[in-house]
């Protein structure tokens, strides 16, 4: 990994934190396009009322709608925690070039674990993923989220 990957998880970072200072299952990612962070959020599912508010789809949403298109595949995405297999699609669908996430997620997990959605044949855009910047720090935090909750 890169010093710029671990610049750009560690602004995912602070989006997963304001997500869980807010309630919500605290995850968050940056897309990156020519060395800049161009869209970040944090998961939002509770504060939208939809399920799919997650931080990778919303990042998605809101640099395809802002340019105008529904691919962007010059955009990397990082993201603190394996993402599930609907934000794998949603990630493959946009054609993102490259995801970084943080944290392994055997239970929800889309990439490495689950469907392992970009090993399918059905799936159209193999994405370069990289993982594990960062990964202590982000199971931590969400291991202290869901400990509070219990």
């Amino acid at each position: 990994m890169s010093d710029q990957d671990h610049i750009f998880m560690q602004a995912a970072m602070e989006e997963a934190k304001k997500a869980g200072a807010n309630g919500e299952v605290p995850i968050g990612a940056v897309l990156v396009a020519d060395g800049q962070i161009v869209a970040r959020s944090g998961n939002a599912t509770i504060l939208n009322s939809d399920p799919t508010a997650h931080a990778e789809i919303n990042v998605i949403r809101a640099r395809c709608k802002e340019v105008g298109t529904q691919r962007i595949p010059d955009h990397d995405l990082y993201v603190t925690l394996e993402p599930c297999a609907m934000c794998a699609a949603a990630i493959a669908f946009a054609r993102i070039r490259r995801l970084v996430f943080a944290a392994s997620d055997p239970k929800g997990g889309g990439v490495l674990h689950g469907g392992k959605f970009f090993e399918q044949p059905t799936c159209h855009h193999k994405v370069d993923v990289a993982h594990g910047n960062l990964s202590e720090e982000s199971g931590a935090i969400l291991k202290e989220f869901f400990a509070a909750k219990r």
